[in-house]
């Protein structure tokens, strides 16, 4: 059985092929495409470490709410689902920085999977596709209403028996391969620490 990923002296190295490589590069696009909030960065370089997006505490401008796309929400959960002034406070103080976080971990991934055949990833390249694989399942997840566990067999069950139309199949097999390759690279990941 082949392995997607593999321990090497220098880093882990890439073992899909080019359309696996494309696709994921696509997928992180993607990724990245859909965190954008189209605000631009913080001036204040403290506000940026921090990842607040520089609303002033004191301004009228309300803080951002729940992402209204539930594949969003799920990248960007709710700080305290009890509390909305808590939520809201969470969200003002950490949203900015999380998707800035995670945009850039995509673009690096997707970068290096960009690099000519053999790809070896750095330590950081490594994480960031291990970190970028989640978010790509959990919006890929939430589009194919995966809930529970019994969602997740009944999948499964559908792929196997080939059971739904072109667009579903095809979204099932993506999240399916995601699941393989992120299992494989957080195993090689596991051996380099």
């Amino acid at each position: 059985m082949r392995h997607s990923f593999k321990s090497v002296r220098a880093g882990i190295q890439v073992n899909l092929d080019q359309d696996e490589r494309e696709i994921l590069v696509q997928l992180l696009g993607q990724l990245d495409d859909l965190l954008d909030d189209g605000l631009e960065s913080s001036a204040d370089p403290l506000a940026a470490m921090v990842g607040m997006s520089g609303v002033d505490p004191d301004s009228a401008e309300p803080p951002p709410s729940t992402p209204t796309d539930p594949a969003v929400a799920r990248l960007l959960p709710d700080g305290n689902r009890d509390d909305p002034d808590v939520s809201a406070e969470y969200r003002r103080l950490t949203e900015f920085g999380l998707r800035a976080r995670k945009r850039s971990g995509a673009r690096l991934a997707a970068e290096a999977l960009g690099r000519p055949e053999p790809i070896v990833l750095a330590q950081d390249e490594g994480l960031a596709l291990l970190k970028s694989f989640t978010d790509v399942r959990l919006v890929l997840g939430e589009r194919l209403e995966l809930r529970t566990d019994a969602d997740a067999e009944k999948l499964h069950e559908r792929l196997w028996a080939n059971d739904g139309d072109p667009t579903w199949l095809a979204t099932a097999w993506i999240y399916e391969s995601l699941t393989s390759w992120q299992e494989d690279l957080v195993a090689e990941v596991a051996k380099k620490r």
